[in-house]
């Protein structure tokens, strides 16, 4: 398990949609380190461009909610969602609390470089969990923080796994799948 080190500067969307990131670690390899069912509902947290909601809309016949606080990015996931015929992409405006859904309703959920915006994360991994069935997967994609950066708050590998412990996830896998990425695979306890 190496760290190499490595520094993303330029604009949100571009490093989001950029060749590098797909090389780095493509959503295809993700989708395969998962276990992805043909008839899952998924919920990807902080959508962003799609990155991952129309890759995995791909592969499953359920419903995937691409749910994201900023509507510009929703409506670049409508427009690939129509190029591409997919009918079972939900975008979601807003939060968690705007997410039209009954508790046990979700296989699996992924949150992509977005859990060290949110402050407490305590409270919107309690809803995570009510979202997710028994046995519902939760994917947790971070930036390992380098040095003392003051730019953006980074969540350590060690802080996420003990926060999403205290919410009742039991932390199954750890993967760094690019240099200081990290992904956490968890379960629903």
């Amino acid at each position: 398990m190496k760290h190499p080190h490595g520094k993303h500067g330029k604009g949100k969307v571009s490093y989001l949609e950029s060749p590098e990131r797909r090389k780095e670690f493509s959503p295809e390899q993700l989708l395969n380190m998962i276990p992805l069912k043909e008839t899952d509902c998924m919920l990807d947290f902080g959508a962003g461009t799609g990155y991952f909601s129309i890759p995995a809309a791909k592969r499953i016949k359920g419903s995937v909610y691409a749910l994201d606080i900023d509507a510009a990015m929703l409506e670049i996931i409508n427009e690939k969602a129509l190029e591409a015929q997919l009918t079972n992409i939900i975008p979601v405006h807003g939060s968690m609390e705007s997410l039209p859904l009954p508790d046990g309703s979700i296989d699996i959920i992924i949150a992509s470089l977005v859990l060290h915006e949110i402050q407490p994360l305590a409270p919107l991994l309690q809803q995570m969990k009510h979202v997710l069935k028994k046995e519902g997967c939760f994917i947790c994609l971070e930036l390992e923080p380098k040095g003392h950066s003051k730019k953006a708050p980074r969540i350590t590998l060690e802080g996420m796994e003990r926060e999403m412990t205290e919410a009742g996830f039991k932390v199954t896998e750890k993967f760094f799948p690019a240099e200081s990425l990290y992904m956490l695979v968890a379960q629903k306890t």
